[in-house]
């Protein structure tokens, strides 16, 4: 529907009572990705607090978290919009800069489908801006650093995960999106919804594939990682292994569990639980970033880290391929000449 026709039909026509509901209408009728419609919702559901002027709970607190029951027709009161500015500054001081950027684009996204509608006239979020992401500070992951990680005692489904993201140098969102059904194991690569909407391949080596059958356990299709526990009633089909009922485990979840597990190798000599707890563990995206920078050190041309990496542009690429501390330390030692002769 253009958004000429849209001015047809009369404003409020159809339109849902509650905001959830145009939640779902929209998830259904927009032409999103099945793989992208838990990330949608996630965030969509969101802005139900903020609308109510509230936050929402925040980490493991989220999980099963209920929204207020915000009616559709609060999106058009002309109070809202200094209610929905002053939470969205309230909550960018309580998550990053590209959580709250993406709720921010997806929320405009289906406010404009909704407008197309005719089940609002105006937007209520227009003078809300994007907020200005902080530099890439990620550090690489030294060798010695990644062999202590694959030596951690953790379960098959964090092991398989951790050396898939490594060895595939993948997004970790792209990766927990992966069916069974997008696996070629045979030749170690898989299918994706690349960033961008785009279809494309990672490429694993012999670690994952000998990790992955001890993973899947005959299971030909459904999501490749799942959580520890049934799914809800509420859980999308495509996100539920109708072999054991579990759901897809989601980048939230495997991030705090790889920070978790992760805190003792990041702060070696801290033993203390809660002096741990306030330091932190890596991230995920410290794999792909580590793979691409030892690659890099490897020797491995631009074309192919720009292929590994599926950036667009060897310039987003630059943060990746420097040498780290290790790399330099060994490129500095062997061009020693006084070394070399006391050799």
């Amino acid at each position: 529907m253009t958004v000429s026709s849209a001015r047809l039909i009369p404003l409020g026509q159809d339109r849902p009572e509650f905001y959830a509901e145009a939640v779902e209408a929209y998830l259904r009728s927009a032409g999103i990705g099945a793989s992208s419609v838990r990330i949608y919702r996630i965030s969509l559901t969101t802005w139900a607090w903020l609308a109510c002027g509230q936050q929402p709970p925040l980490g493991k607190d989220r999980r099963g978290a209920t929204a207020p029951a915000t009616r559709f027709a609060a999106l058009a009161d002309p109070a809202i919009v200094d209610v929905l500015a002053t939470a969205f500054i309230q909550r960018a001081h309580l998550v990053d800069a590209d959580t709250v950027n993406r709720e921010l684009s997806i929320m405009k996204a289906a406010i404009g489908w909704w407008r197309t509608r005719g089940w609002l006239a105006d937007n209520p979020v227009a003078g809300i801006e994007r907020r200005p992401a902080p530099p890439d500070r990620t550090k690489a992951l030294s060798r010695d650093q990644l062999a202590a990680l694959f030596d951690l005692k953790a379960g098959i489904r964090e092991k398989t995960l951790w050396k898939m993201l490594y060895e595939t140098c993948g997004r970790a969102q792209e990766i927990l999106t992966l069916d069974v059904a997008d696996l070629l194991l045979s030749d170690k690569r898989g299918r994706i919804v690349s960033k961008g909407g785009a279809t494309d391949w990672v490429h694993w080596q012999s670690g994952t594939a000998q990790l992955l059958p001890r993973l899947l356990k005959g299971r030909t299709r459904g999501p490749v990682f799942l959580t520890g526990r049934k799914a809800p009633a509420r859980t999308p089909t495509t996100n539920v292994c109708k072999v054991t009922g579990r759901g897809r485990l989601s980048y939230r979840r495997a991030a705090e569990l790889f920070e978790a597990l992760t805190r003792p190798l990041a702060n070696p000599g801290i033993h203390d639980a809660a002096e741990l707890e306030l330091r932190g563990g890596w991230t995920l995206h410290q794999l792909r970033h580590s793979a691409l920078t030892h690659e890099a050190e490897d020797g491995t041309n631009t074309p192919t880290l720009l292929a590994r990496s599926r950036h667009a542009s060897v310039r987003s690429l630059e943060r990746y391929a420097r040498p780290g501390l290790d790399a330099v330390a060994d490129h500095v030692a062997s061009r020693d000449q006084a070394a070399r002769r006391r050799r």
